[in-house]
């Protein structure tokens, strides 16, 4: 169900394809069963973009049903036949482009030039990396490890994949769980945020118009409460692969265990972003503010803690405070814009709460409020920098996921490293010197799962992605990703021509 009239069309030009509803079971789309109505709001203006009907445990159990019976046929295809299908997707995905990257802005409130330079193109690339990748499941070579037995390992696909993905990046995060699933010969049900269906919904329509068999990928669009948790403990799940906030991975770990399932984990993450004294001061905040701000700051990898070595301190809060005063807010839409809303009025809220908390104990530099005037009616929040709140303050600690930067300085070395690893998360980091050594020390002592040199942000389609502690397990990407969603056999061949009766005599004994 849709509402004619709430956004442009030039804003949303791919509303059309969603009139048969929002959830994508067996090659088409079809309305939820739940009985509730859901809003995709543009958190730029406020106005609802998109409504459907939401799914429920009904809609759930039809798409776990298709997914098991589209597991044997996509199981059994030849890796080329799941590369050849994935290269045919590549190329649907670029035809649309335009269309993927306005419903992503429409939906997140992300710049446009930020969807079409990054996030679509990213996921183009994933799809075509595992097109690649498809090809490459191997295991051990054989070979005669005990006597007259010969063993290799086989690498077999798990079964129904149910996965969760977030709001931040919803198209990617859609890529991230599908892509290596389906490539492994997997069969999937993704369960995307109900704030943001669109670009998870077309890219399931992608698949099967690229020829991807029906079945093989499926949307369930619903709650975390109802569809969710109904997806994680259906015993015809096999593995359950969830990206979001570490309080929710807990109960998906939970629910899980019951059956015991494959679990993946991404999670929390609150990333240091670490500057030695002989660091490029400018290369550094130009790398803070662009690490900080990415995405309007809802990003699990963002910069969020600053620590800069005393000498740096001063010039390094003024001259980034300096930046983010001229970053532009606006329309997500128009060309000089540089930072778009948050998500929703209700997530504002939220990280306006974190920087009006902390003015009792921290200085707010800059920022720290809304703006008024034209962008009042969106979710919008100004660049916002921190200066002297305590290690233990929850600014330092929890994960605000906005525009939000704290700087803290430190002395030595030991006392930079230190800091850096003083929360319970461990997904990313940088470190900022012009000293290999100083870099290489941090890269081993920082405690998480990947650490930028002299940069912070950028990722690619061959390197896993994945956290430490409180960030989760398991990797997202790259042919470590297969780790995930494969298990290993053993085959193990008696090479003698005839029944080893003397391993029966071994064994037992004289009979």
């Amino acid at each position: 169900m849709h509402n004619p009239g709430s956004t442009t069309p030039e804003r949303f030009p791919a509303q059309d394809r969603f009139t048969d509803g929002a959830q994508f079971v067996a090659g088409r789309l079809t309305k939820g069963a739940s009985g509730h109505v859901h809003a995709v709001v543009d958190p730029a203006t406020g106005a609802e973009a998109y409504t459907y009907e939401l799914a429920g445990p009904d809609d759930v159990d039809a798409a776990v049903a298709a997914a098991r019976e589209a597991f044997p046929a996509w199981a059994g295809a030849t890796p080329g036949e799941r590369s050849d299908a994935l290269h045919r997707f590549a190329a649907v995905v670029a035809e649309r482009a335009e269309d993927f990257a306005r419903a992503e802005s429409l939906q997140c409130g992300k710049p446009l030039k930020l969807s079409r330079e990054f996030d679509v193109p990213g996921t183009i690339d994933n799809i075509a990396f595992f097109a690649g990748a498809a090809r490459h499941l191997t295991g051990q070579s054989a070979g005669e490890y005990s006597g007259d037995h010969t063993s290799y390992v086989r690498r077999e696909p798990i079964g129904v994949v149910g996965s969760i993905a977030p709001w931040n990046y919803p198209l990617q995060m859609a890529a991230w769980k599908i892509l290596p699933a389906i490539a492994a010969g997997n069969t999937v049900v993704l369960k995307p945020a109900e704030l943001t269906p669109l670009t998870s919904l077309l890219f399931a329509q992608a698949a099967t118009d690229a020829g991807l068999p029906d079945g093989v990928i499926n949307i369930v669009t619903g709650t975390g409460r109802e569809a969710g948790e109904h997806l994680v403990g259906h015993p015809d799940v096999a593995m359950t692969s969830f990206t979001g906030s570490t309080a929710v991975g807990k109960r998906v770990a939970e629910i899980a265990t019951a059956t015991v399932k494959r679990l993946h984990l991404e999670l929390g993450g609150k990333a240091p972003f670490v500057v030695f004294d002989d660091a490029d001061l400018g290369a550094a905040v130009n790398g803070a503010v662009a690490g900080a701000l990415i995405n309007t700051g809802q990003d699990c990898t963002a910069a969020t803690r600053a620590y800069v070595q005393r000498p740096l301190y001063e010039a390094f809060v003024e001259r980034t405070a300096a930046l983010m005063e001229t970053v532009r807010l606006g329309d997500p839409f128009a060309p000089g814009t540089d930072l778009g809303p948050l998500v929703s009025h209700a997530h504002r809220d939220r990280v306006a709460g974190f920087v009006d908390r902390a003015r009792a104990y921290a200085r707010v530099v800059t920022g720290g409020e809304a703006p008024l005037g034209e962008l009042a009616d969106g979710a919008y929040y100004r660049p916002t920098l921190i200066a002297g709140a305590p290690q233990d303050s929850e600014v330092v600690q929890s994960e605000i996921f906005g525009p939000v930067l704290v700087v803290l300085p430190f002395d030595t070395d030991d006392e930079g490293i230190a800091l850096a690893n003083d929360t319970p998360y461990g997904l990313a980091a940088s470190a900022w010197s012009r000293d290999v050594y100083r870099t290489g020390r941090a890269t081993r002592e920082i405690k998480a799962g990947c650490v930028w040199v002299n940069d912070h942000i950028p990722i690619i389609s061959e390197m896993p992605h994945g956290g430490y502690r409180a960030s989760g397990f398991g990797k997202d990407m790259s042919v470590y990703s297969f780790e995930e969603y494969t298990q290993v056999k053993h085959v193990m061949f008696d090479n003698t021509a005839v029944v080893r009766k003397d391993w029966h005599r071994t064994v037992f004994g004289d009979r």
